[in-house]
């Protein structure tokens, strides 16, 4: 482990971290901008025995990106499960699918299944014990085979080529 590793575990969770105290505390006075930078520092070094694997980020931009779209699809699905909710909730057509799995890292497969459970509308139940599977509740879906091709297509994908080899 080398000097710069050892005191600072995790170069991008520490900074992210200071920036969400200071969303948490929605100030950027001097001292919340020192606590921010020192429970960004702390908390990642204190955790280190308790991560499994060292993250490796392989692409940033995809990152970047991929967290646009998750925000984008956030707002977007709370506007979509509104109108669902407060108009006609016979029309609602819940299902489970089972969405396979082509990541394999804990990580990537964290990521997503914590994606599909912020997104509105649909809840991540249960990872098969082969992590292969990853069952999904959706509040109303017409067609499940498309909405497997969309989780893969803007979440499944990109978390592979930021976190895994391919």
């Amino acid at each position: 482990m080398t000097m710069r590793s050892r005191f600072l575990p995790h170069p991008i969770l520490s900074p992210l971290l200071a920036g969400l105290w200071l969303l948490l505390t929605n100030s950027i006075a001097p001292g919340q901008i020192l606590l921010g930078l020192l429970l960004g520092w702390t908390i990642p070094l204190l955790t280190l025995r308790f991560w499994p694997e060292r993250v490796t980020i392989r692409k940033p931009f995809t990152l970047v990106r991929y967290t646009g779209v998750l925000l984008y699809d956030i707002i977007v699905a709370n506007f979509v499960v509104a109108r669902l909710i407060l108009g006609n909730p016979d029309r609602l057509k819940p299902v489970f699918i089972e969405l396979p799995l082509d990541l394999t890292s804990s990580l990537a497969i964290s990521l997503l299944a914590n994606s599909i459970t912020l997104t509105p509308g649909t809840v991540s139940a249960r990872l098969s014990e082969d992590r292969r599977h990853l069952l999904v509740h959706v509040l109303s879906e017409n067609d499940p085979d498309n909405l497997i091709a969309v989780i893969k297509d803007r979440y499944e994908r990109p978390l592979r080529e930021i976190f895994e080899q391919c």
